[in-house]
């Protein structure tokens, strides 16, 4: 089994057979919990399988953090049953919320960033730290328009929900890039900035422009390639902080097996000689 990470894949059921027979030195793969929060059956018996051979990161969609709640106690108790089952390497959540009472929104919605929002955050990563007896990182959500009232920019907040709940972070470099583009900052000053001590996990995936208004906004899709942007930005980030684990995110428009592999190779040349990145 893999225990050091390097460059890992989405795990989806398209690649249970190729994935559990690919022995690449520091290879993982990441799933979303909420499909394997069962007692049993054919997909958690895969996701053991696989457990076996390699490293596994769950990476969580629904536990709503930002909302105006606490996150439900009987997902919560879930998901440490199936953390405990398959012993994940990493675990992580999103900047974001999806619940507003007892209704799930399947879309990661903002939230202002306040002095009041960031308590709250603070305190649901803390119960669900608890609860997972783990530690969690936490990822940098996609903007598609501006919104007001916000007490804290986006890094300052994420630093310090980390100083106040010992959580990691998850830096989406694809999410940065298409935040820059749809309000208009720098993606490269974001990844400066980013702090690096945090950094538990690192995601690259492709975004498409949108139908009606072309490329003035992207959309975090994960249905394509990782653009030539965003390998810059990863490129430039590795420079700086070094090696951390890399996930190539496809969630749609499914490539074969070898073809997604070929981009993970990508991030593992990266990983490897994050000096010569800058040649």
């Amino acid at each position: 089994m893999t225990t050091v990470l390097t460059a890992g894949l989405s795990l989806k059921p398209q690649y249970y057979e190729a994935a559990a027979a690919c022995r690449a030195d520091g290879l993982w793969f990441e799933v979303h919990p909420e499909n394997y929060m069962v007692a049993g059956g054919p997909r958690l018996a895969w996701l053991e399988k696989i457990r076996e051979q390699h490293g596994v990161s769950l990476h969580g969609v629904a536990l709503s953090l930002a909302a105006d709640t606490e996150p439900d106690v009987s997902h919560l108790a879930r998901l440490a049953s199936l953390a405990q089952r398959v012993q994940p390497t990493l675990m992580s959540e999103h900047l974001a919320w999806s619940t507003w009472r007892g209704a799930y929104h399947p879309d990661l919605l903002p939230f202002p960033r306040t002095d009041a929002a960031l308590l709250r955050i603070a305190d649901n990563i803390s119960r669900t730290q608890d609860a997972l007896q783990r530690r969690i990182a936490i990822e940098n959500p996609s903007h598609y328009l501006r919104m007001d009232g916000h007490d804290w920019n986006e890094i300052d907040f994420l630093t310090e929900l980390v100083r106040r709940t010992g959580c990691g972070l998850l830096l989406d470099v694809n999410n940065v890039y298409v935040s820059a583009n749809n309000l208009g900052f720098s993606a490269a000053d974001y990844v400066d900035a980013f702090p690096a001590e945090a950094v538990m996990e690192i995601h690259l995936a492709g975004h498409t422009p949108d139908p009606k208004l072309g490329a003035t906004l992207l959309v975090d899709t994960h249905d394509a390639p990782v653009a030539p942007e965003v390998w810059a930005l990863y490129e430039r980030l590795i420079r700086r902080i070094g090696t951390r684990p890399t996930l190539i995110e496809r969630d749609d428009n499914l490539p074969e097996f070898a073809t997604l592999f070929t981009e993970r190779l990508h991030a593992e040349r990266v990983l490897r000689t994050p000096l010569a990145c800058a040649a």
